[in-house]
């Protein structure tokens, strides 16, 4: 039997997996937007943003955190987290991109500051007394 350290442990590898591949998403679509395009920072961002966000929803909840908790309160409670997340690191990467920094490279910090962010949100808030529920995690 696996104890809870170590299952955080499992955890975070799988949402960190989950994560760089969505965060492959989110960087072909910003690059797509941003270079074909040619539109400014902050709608390629946003754009990219939500396709990643919704792809790394629906894995971390199945695989990751194994919860059967109800998918629109669940939700909600992610997008509280980007209500507040995505506003402040829009803004912060326009500032960054209109000083001169180079998009990719706020891109990527903004990246691993959701990583960081959202998997402590996620595992102590939406999960929070529902991991580990769903019937993939009662057959194991």
């Amino acid at each position: 039997m696996i104890n809870e350290k170590n299952r955080d442990l499992v955890r975070m590898v799988k949402f960190v997996l989950f994560s760089i591949s969505a965060g492959v998403i989110q960087a072909v679509s910003f690059t797509l937007l941003h270079e074909i395009m040619h539109w400014p920072y902050w709608p390629c961002y946003l754009i990219a943003l939500v396709l990643s966000v919704l792809y790394n929803f629906t894995l971390n909840r199945r695989f990751t955190f194994q919860s059967a908790a109800n998918v629109p309160i669940a939700m909600l409670k992610v997008f509280l987290y980007y209500f507040v997340f995505t506003p402040l690191s829009t803004w912060l990467g326009q500032l960054a991109s209109n000083a001169g920094g180079n998009e990719y490279l706020i891109l990527f910090v903004t990246m691993a500051a959701n990583l960081v962010t959202e998997f402590l949100f996620c595992r102590f808030v939406v999960y929070r007394g529902n991991m580990d529920t769903n019937g993939k995690a009662k057959r194991a």
